[in-house]
């Protein structure tokens, strides 16, 4: 499930003024603009001046003359324009109607409203079996008022509650008209006489849905209809309730935020597994299943690796070739499993007796290879004769004492793998010609 950036939904068009601008000025662009809200930039946040508190300012007698800087506005949180919708959810919260989105460098982007959130909901998402008079309680914010109360007698009421709308009803609590915030502005701006009934200047028809309507029901009808909120009537076209886009909103993410913490504690468990058995897989590929050391296939990848290594950095490496001495003898004599029990405890040997920046292979049957990186001709062979020793003085059951025969060479900054091999090879087959259990290097070839 992937969730949109908010670059890509978030409202460009961003009408704004300037903290030390003043109230009339903002209320200049409401009006010019049709908005009920303006962003107020600050000179280390921003704010929102928003028609609420326009009407705020008339019941103060407050002049509107007043520099945007001495009003308690609200200030709206910003967040990057690369983040997706699901992390600007938790940003709207009741008191959180804007959300700024900002460039890299701090500067606006652009402006996220409940709208751009709603208009990038999947309806399919939703559970189909949620109802909306399952929700009906979260309406707590919306008013309704009889089409005969006055006007004026509603602003201190929506000023007080941050109300920016009221459904207007009749007598029998059928839904028949809405009165918002901006009605109201175009009503001071015209001097019109606000004691007067609302019925006098609501909008109308109003439109509703059904209180068994699902919430992707809901969802879609916000999105045709391209409301603010929904109204919710019963058999009889009576009001039941009435619920916002924001907390429509609420109910479709938290749906979401629960499927994909759910598909993410999946995903997790599932790449866990994956990762192990990648491990598993990429020890199975590249070890030698019976020693643990690189086979001959890591061995070829690492020793490219060391190679570059070695000719940019101009130093020295060598590399070391063994044989364990007449180890056929032993599978001969005493099965292939003590020989298998003396391939290993070689190779942990070989193990403890190399460095760590040693590559350590077991290159086939009873053949070992080590690679050593800034090693010299003379150090690497000294190591050679320290091991050639502590294999000999292994005692292993049945068997007892055993040898084995070593070919060192020296790698040159034009050879390729199977030179260097070729030439420890050699120098393997001689000291086995010299009565095994020795050490010799391509200087002795």
């Amino acid at each position: 499930m992937k969730f949109p950036i908010l670059s890509d939904i978030a409202s460009t068009e961003v009408i704004s003024v300037n903290i030390e601008d003043s109230t009339s000025k903002a209320i200049e662009q409401m009006l010019m603009h049709e908005h009920r809200h303006v962003v107020v930039i600050g000179e280390n946040c921003n704010y929102i001046i928003s028609i609420i508190n326009i009407l705020d300012l008339k019941e103060k007698k407050i002049t509107l003359e007043t520099p945007l800087s001495n009003l308690k506005l609200q200030e709206i949180p910003s967040i990057n324009k690369n983040k997706n919708v699901l992390d600007a959810v938790e940003y709207l919260s009741d008191n959180v109607e804007y959300i700024c989105v900002t460039n890299d460098d701090g500067s606006i982007y652009g402006i996220l409203t409940h709208t751009d959130i709603t208009s990038n909901i999947d309806p399919e998402t939703l559970m189909e079996n949620y109802r909306l008079q399952d929700f009906l309680t979260l309406g707590h914010k919306m008013k309704w008022v009889n089409k005969n109360e006055k006007i004026s007698d509603l602003i201190s009421d929506m000023v007080d509650s941050a109300y920016d709308n009221v459904i207007v009803v009749d007598d029998d609590l059928k839904p028949i008209g809405i009165l918002t915030t901006k009605d109201i502005m175009m009503l001071i701006k015209t001097q019109t006489d606000l004691n007067v009934a609302v019925k006098a200047h609501m909008s109308m028809p109003v439109d509703s849905i059904h209180k068994n309507a699902s919430i992707k029901e809901a969802v879609n009808f916000i999105k045709k209809k391209h409301y603010k909120r929904v109204i919710v009537v019963d058999d009889d076209g009576k009001l039941t309730g009435i619920i916002s886009q924001k907390e429509l909103i609420s109910l479709t993410y938290s749906k979401w935020v629960i499927l994909m913490k759910e598909y993410q504690e999946e995903l997790c468990e599932i790449n866990s597994l994956l990762l192990n058995q990648n491990k598993e897989y990429e020890n199975m590929a590249f070890t030698d299943s019976l020693t643990g050391l690189y086979n001959r296939r890591k061995f070829s990848d690492l020793y490219l690796s060391s190679f570059l290594a070695f000719k940019q950095r101009h130093n020295e490496m060598s590399l070391i070739m063994l044989d364990i001495d007449h180890f056929k003898k032993v599978n001969d004599s005493y099965g292939h499993d003590v020989g298998d029990e003396v391939l290993v405890k070689v190779a942990h040997t070989l193990l403890k007796s190399f460095r760590n920046i040693d590559i350590v292979c077991r290159w086939g049957g009873e053949e070992f290879i080590a690679l050593l990186p800034t090693a010299s001709l003379d150090n690497a062979t000294i190591l050679a004769e320290k091991i050639r020793v502590h294999i000999e003085e292994l005692e292993i059951d049945l068997v007892g004492h055993i040898s084995a025969s070593f070919g060192v060479a020296q790698v040159s900054e034009d050879d390729e793998m199977q030179k260097v091999i070729n030439r420890a090879d050699k120098a393997l087959h001689l000291a086995k010609e010299s009565g095994r259990n020795c050490v010799k290097t391509q200087n002795d070839i």
